[in-house]
């Protein structure tokens, strides 16, 4: 009988090693290698046997649509495309506890009840591999969620659950919850591993292809907010959704980093009630409820996520510092961005941050990765520093460039038009070109204020004091 072979595999990005070692030579993860051995080795050649020729056909030839279910969860809905693809995989990862099982057994339920539209339910199943058959159930009732055609069961051997789904009549939906406990028991390694996630998945997912049915796998995050297990079980599924939100708050995001389907980068937004989640058709709304005016250091952003236009509060706080390096903090946008803002402050329009702290955050919770938000969060440093309130019904967007200018983003009038519909009557946005004008136009009921340099933000918002206070002084005249 040969010998197993042994290899030493990182389980942060799945590289392979000859012998063990401390930190990972690829990804630089201490403690991450771990031995498995393997049974088989794949083969040196293929010999003289003939393969089987493959079939191509025209670029340009017809192709059926996909088939598409909505699921009645607009949100989701948006998310995903417009609904779940037959035959596809989505991986959806978040932080433990930020509610990915209690969102996938309300979409669960809602496909297998009968729609408004009329559509047939679809027949669903729930495999639990980290709670027990009774725990679903006592969350389902918690969450009023009972329905007759979702089937649930606990289990982690997918040689059982390949069993089970590898039918003539399999159910319409599959949810694994979670892939990290899944095992092979042809694999040595233990579950969770690199080796086992990624032969588990492979599986799945073949099964799911030539099944038909959707599947739709829970996975675990790292400490850095990155799906565990390899990365090449990203590229493996059709879909990959983040739950993100922070506990202490009441709402939760749902991304799209990829979708084969349908655009990336879109947002879900959902509110985490007692009844479970609940959908927010205007987030904009909820970013903005608990805003005060007339507070310096507090600026609205337009912003886009995807497709959907978003507004939300930027706050700023500048203070003065008794240490040598003051702190800078920042909480829902990039740290390296605002360093490169506030330089760009000082040197081009002389203003003095280097004795003062600055804390910069995100109401709300969300992050923003976008560089239109250059020109809302200096506004809100701006107005911070000199103590000057930035106008309630002020809204902005903009990039901002190492020498000071303020540069165009993509879909100016697509982010006006959302913060018409809020109530903001006036936008701070980037110098348009001529034709620009002409061909685009303005938004009813918005005044564009259009800023070429960060020096055009301080004679502005100094000017518009200024005319707050002399009204002030003549009404109390």
């Amino acid at each position: 009988m040969a010998k197993p072979n042994t290899r030493y595999v990182c389980q942060s990005c799945g590289a392979n090693f000859s012998r063990w070692m401390g930190r990972c030579e690829s990804c630089n993860a201490w403690n991450s290698i771990v031995e498995e051995t393997v049974r088989e080795e794949m083969p040196k050649g293929l010999g003289r046997a003939k393969g089987k020729a493959i079939e191509f056909v025209a670029l340009d030839g017809h192709a059926p649509e996909a088939l598409r279910r909505a699921t009645g969860n607009a949100e989701f809905d948006r998310v995903t495309g417009g609904g779940l693809v037959r035959g596809s995989a989505i991986l959806i990862g978040g932080d433990p506890g930020i509610g990915k099982s209690t969102l996938l057994l309300q979409i669960v339920t809602a496909v297998a009840q009968d729609s408004k539209a009329g559509a047939k339910p679809m027949r669903s199943a729930y495999i639990s591999g980290e709670e027990a058959v009774e725990q679903v159930q006592l969350r389902a009732k918690r969450l009023g969620q009972q329905s007759h055609a979702v089937q649930i069961a606990a289990a982690t051997n997918v040689r059982d659950i390949i069993a089970s789904l590898d039918k003539s009549d399999p159910p319409d939906l599959v949810v694994i919850d979670s892939i990290q406990t899944m095992y092979l028991d042809n694999l040595d390694s233990a579950p969770g591993t690199v080796a086992q996630v990624r032969s588990a998945a492979a599986e799945l997912i073949r099964l799911a292809k030539q099944r038909g049915f959707v599947l739709m796998l829970v996975g675990h995050v790292t400490k850095e907010g990155q799906i565990a297990g390899p990365r090449v079980l990203e590229h493996m599924v059709d879909t990959v959704l983040y739950f993100e939100g922070e506990r202490g708050h009441h709402f939760r995001l749902l991304r799209a980093v990829k979708n084969r389907f349908g655009p990336a980068n879109e947002i879900g937004v959902f509110e985490m009630t007692e009844g479970g989640l609940q959908e927010v058709p205007n987030p904009s709304a909820l970013f903005l409820a608990e805003r005060r005016g007339s507070v310096s250091g507090a600026t609205v952003f337009a912003g886009i996520e995807g497709t959907r236009p978003v507004l939300v509060e930027i706050q700023a706080l500048v203070s003065p510092s008794p240490l040598a390096t003051p702190r800078r903090a920042v909480v829902g946008w990039d740290s390296s961005r605002l360093a490169m803002l506030l330089a760009v402050l000082e040197t081009r329009c002389e203003l003095a941050f280097a004795g003062n702290e600055v804390y910069l955050n995100v109401a709300g919770g969300l992050r923003i990765g976008e560089p239109a938000a250059d020109l809302a969060v200096a506004l809100a440093l701006i107005s911070a520093l000199t103590d000057r309130p930035v106008p309630d019904d002020v809204a902005a967007f903009g990039e901002i460039g190492l020498s000071g200018e303020v540069r165009m983003v993509s879909q100016p009038e697509l982010r006006l038009r959302e913060a018409s519909k809020l109530g903001f009557r006036r936008v701070l946005m980037p110098r348009r070109r001529d034709g620009a004008k002409k061909e685009r136009g303005s938004v009813a009921g918005i005044e564009i204020l259009e800023i070429g340099h960060l020096q055009d933000v301080l004679d502005w918002l100094y000017n518009e004091v200024r005319s707050l206070s002399a009204g002030k002084k003549v009404l109390s005249q």
